[in-house]
């Protein structure tokens, strides 16, 4: 298996395939989305700037993506970039008849794999982070696995959650709605979980310190050896 970095500019992501052919067509698709949507925001710097649902339809795809993730899951259309951006990566690795490809763009993951493979959970001071994860595959369609924090990372949230990890078959989604969950969710307010669709998302699993809670259908969680060297760390 072959493992690689890739940073442009704000996206800090690690490619992993089974050859250099797939790791190309992942790095040029992400570099194509983030073009398209550099290109667009330029014309409207208000998609970069709203935190509410912006139901924009422009016919172009991260754009689209962004736009309608966040109208679903009632966040502003940055809030699903970083799974869009890995979704676009992964569909072109797809594309070339890889059988297994994984995108971590700083926490937000977008995978198909022909392998067990297991997804590891950073969340901050918990004792949880770093020592479980999740196992995922064999699973031959795209998955997405993404993760909002508020006591990790740069990104903007206005929660308590140290991870609130958000399993479904759009990446982009699973970014939009991690980033809402995240934004609300406590020990005494799980209400934004009723919210969720179950055809649209699999599962939830929330890290508060101590606390944990599950919606859904969450993979099997399994102990994990600190690897500090495998963390993404970006905001696209």
């Amino acid at each position: 298996m072959i493992r690689r970095r890739l940073q442009i500019r704000e996206t800090i992501a690690t490619i992993l395939a089974d050859d250099e052919a797939a790791t190309e067509k992942a790095r040029e698709g992400i570099i194509r989305a983030r073009q398209e949507l550099e290109h667009y925001v330029a014309t409207d710097p208000f998609f970069v700037s709203t935190l509410e649902p912006y139901p924009v339809r422009t016919g172009i795809l991260t754009v689209d993506r962004m736009a309608e993730a966040g109208v679903r899951a009632g966040v502003g259309p940055m809030a699903a970039v970083a799974g869009a951006i890995a979704w676009a990566g992964l569909e072109a690795m797809l594309k070339c008849g890889a059988g297994f490809g994984v995108i971590d763009n700083g926490g937000d993951i977008a995978l198909f794999t022909d392998r067990e493979l297991t997804i590891g959970i950073h969340a901050g001071a918990s004792h949880l982070s770093d020592s479980v994860g999740f196992t995922i595959g064999p699973d031959p369609e795209i998955l997405g696995i993404c993760t909002s924090s508020a006591t990790v990372g740069p990104s903007l949230s206005f929660g308590r959650a140290d991870a609130v990890t958000v399993f479904a078959r759009n990446p982009a989604l699973a970014d939009a709605w991690a980033t809402a969950i995240c934004n609300e969710v406590t020990p005494e307010n799980t209400s934004v979980l009723d919210l969720l669709d179950p055809g649209e998302v699999r599962g939830v699993f929330v890290v508060m310190g101590e606390w944990t809670c599950r919606w859904g259908e969450v993979p099997p969680i399994v102990r994990t050896k600190e690897r500090k060297d495998l963390i993404t760390g970006g905001m696209w």
